[in-house]
């Protein structure tokens, strides 16, 4: 009896030194055992499962898309060329409900109309506030933050929208609704199905991909936006392949509805002249100060209207009021001049058309310093425009903004260097694509992905050098600036990926580490009985798992402090029984595993703690779960404080 009392006491001491010294272990096991489900690479089979998920949000947004696409074109179509007599400026890609009657031109109705689509965006926003603005920042949000959740009610308000803002003329692009829905599309299925956050995170970033390559047809681009755009110094390397396979399917339903065509066509081919490359340089640096001046701007304009004292939904209208205000003078001023009345040059809607005009002219374009100043004119007012859709809550996206302002930017650029070296080798269209990739992926620190979709909106790699050189100087220039204040800086810091992280400390740390000093446990030979068993406790006071040797010395089996419990009550059979009977099978890590062995062994065998072996498989020593916790909280702590505060 006495040597029951002295076991009870022993296992009291054990659990209370485990609570004490641990308060935090019962608190987090369970998101421990999470994350070990999380983690394992079966989970996640890049081959089956979660590429069929991604085919099917391939499939849905590609639809999706492909409905937006036309209801954007003939919202515009009916709305601004048949009632306002406006004429879009198009690239030669997007002319797919371009009218072929020129209307009356009111530049009183042109004026009213994005106020208009303003107040009916902001009415139906009043459902999601989520869905105003760009989308990619609430898009980045949901990933980290959520899990990748995001409400289902946010495709169908989300389009809506964007119908609203950008068929009125809303300065803004298409891609970043088509962005937020492929994610809410993504995240739908995989709350349809039921799967894991992991896997819905990547979903997520599937639909992102699937939904901007249905606007941009620009299937390698889109995908490695998707996967880029989340951070400022990373990617989402989990999600590239099934981004890859949801952005080919998209392609595919796209193309099959409207053909196959690239968004910038008639772009010449560039030769490559090493002695151009400082002038890309400077181009470059002067892209730098024009998109930071444009974050500034946005994030100025942003703050007056949600410091306006009016209603939330109201604001959208008031936005597009001044955007009509401030954009139908000159179109209607510049009109008058080139005899183009309510040309629009690209100041509504996304500006595509006027980065066509850029790359390559116009009929109606001046010639010489003229064209340099119409081209700086046009870019300043698309930037005003951009922030006044975008920063009063507009719902439209603000990657074709940057395009056109870039663009415009790089094409007066050109047309300046032209004009002042006589170098008949420069091509100003040249310079207005570098400058349309390099303004976008400076500020949202995207330089692979804007490089390789200028080159696929282009339909060619020519300026992949002079592109490279650029973004290279732009994403050093922009490090303290960024479009998208969700972004973080790498997977380290987002609360998405603080398991992983953990993963990955877990398999670069040795059990010998963090074991500390091996000392050789208290162990049983075969036919210790359970009176000489109950003795040697007594004397251990932090040891939970008792192994189990034979002759050699070498680990046959474990007994557990709790068979040794129930064994106890049995007063009579002390004497006889052995620990051969008692022991359940080994189960040990070496010295030399790293710690995710250790930590899978301890839970697959709902062991507190279990033995360490040499090479011969003789203990020297134990590894418990306080061990195990202990690493783990610091490394919490560590990654917690790394976070931006």
């Amino acid at each position: 009896m006495t040597a029951s009392i002295k076991v009870e006491s022993l296992l009291s001491r054990i659990r209370g030194l485990a609570n004490r010294g641990h308060a935090t272990l019962r608190r987090s096991q369970s998101r421990f055992i999470s994350f070990l489900g999380n983690s394992t690479p079966r989970e996640l089979p890049i081959v089956g499962r979660v590429l069929l998920h991604a085919a099917t949000v391939g499939l849905a947004a590609g639809v999706v898309g492909a409905a937006l696409f036309a209801a954007f074109e003939y919202t515009q179509r009916l709305l601004l060329e048949e009632a306002a007599g406006y004429l879009p400026l198009r690239a030669d890609g997007e002319t797919f409900a371009a009218g072929e009657i020129h209307h009356r031109f009111l530049p009183w109705l042109l004026a009213f109309l994005p106020a208009l689509g303003g107040l009916g965006c902001g009415l139906v926003t009043k459902l999601v506030p989520e869905a105003r603005g760009g989308g990619g920042d609430a898009t980045i949000e949901a990933f980290h933050q959520r899990d990748g959740q995001m409400r289902r009610r946010v495709i169908w308000v989300k389009a809506l929208a964007s119908v609203f803002t950008l068929g009125t003329g809303g300065a803004g692009g298409r891609e970043g609704p088509t962005m937020q829905i492929g994610g809410a599309l993504g995240s739908f299925v995989a709350r349809l199905l039921n799967l894991r956050p992991r896997e819905r995170r990547v979903l997520m970033v599937a639909g992102v991909a699937a939904g901007i390559s249905a606007v941009f047809r620009t299937p390698l681009g889109a995908a490695l936006l998707a996967v880029e755009f989340l951070y400022k110094d990373g990617f989402e390397s989990d999600a590239l392949v099934p981004s890859v396979l949801a952005s080919v399917v998209s392609y595919s339903v796209i193309i099959s509805i409207f053909g196959e065509s690239t968004l910038f066509a008639r772009v010449p081919r560039f030769a490559f002249v090493p002695a151009h490359l400082p002038l890309y340089g400077v181009l470059a640096i002067v892209i730098a100060a024009m998109s930071a001046a444009f974050v500034a701007l946005y994030a100025r304009v942003h703050g007056f209207f949600y410091r306006l004292r009016v209603a939330e939904w109201v604001r959208p209208a008031l936005g597009g009021l001044a955007l009509g205000v401030l954009v139908t003078p000159l179109i209607y001023v510049v009109g008058e001049r080139i005899h183009e009345p309510g040309q629009g040059f690209g100041l509504l809607g996304g500006g595509y058309g006027a980065v066509q005009m850029a790359i390559a002219g116009s009929p109606w374009l001046p010639e010489g310093w003229t064209a340099v100043g119409l081209l700086v004119v046009l870019s300043l007012a698309k930037a005003f425009a951009a922030t006044l859709t975008i920063g009063s809550g507009g719902s439209a996206g603000d990657f074709a903004p940057s395009l056109a302002i870039g663009g415009l930017v790089g094409g007066a650029f050109g047309r300046a260097a032209e004009l002042l070296f006589h170098d008949p080798r420069i091509q100003p269209g040249a310079f207005a694509l570098v400058g349309m990739g390099t303004f976008y992926g400076g500020i949202a620190h995207v330089p692979l992905s804007a490089l390789v979709l200028v080159c696929e909106l282009a339909g060619n790699y020519d300026l992949l050098v002079p592109l490279m050189l650029a973004q290279g100087i732009a994403f050093v220039a922009s490090r303290n600036r960024s479009l998208y204040p969700a972004q973080l800086a790498t997977p380290s810091q987002s609360p998405a990926h603080q398991d992983t992280l953990l993963h990955g400390i877990f398999q670069a740390l040795r059990v010998s580490t963090v074991a500390g000093s091996l000392n050789v446990p208290a162990c049983f030979a075969l036919k210790t009985t359970v009176e000489e068993m109950l003795n040697r406790v007594s004397l251990v006071e932090e040891q939970d798992v008792f192994p189990v040797v034979d002759d050699l010395g070498k680990l046959v089996g474990l007994v557990t402090s709790s068979t040794l419990r129930i064994a106890a009550t049995d007063l009579s059979s002390t004497k006889w029984t052995i620990a051969a009977d008692l022991m359940r099978g080994p189960v040990s890590v070496f010295v030399d595993d790293d710690l995710r062995r250790a930590v899978d062994a301890l839970f697959a065998n709902d062991l507190r703690e279990l033995p360490v072996v040499n090479n011969e498989c003789q203990p020297v020593g134990m590894i418990g779960e306080s061990d195990i916790v202990k690493v783990y909280l610091q490394a919490s702590v560590r990654a917690e404080s790394a976070l931006p505060r």
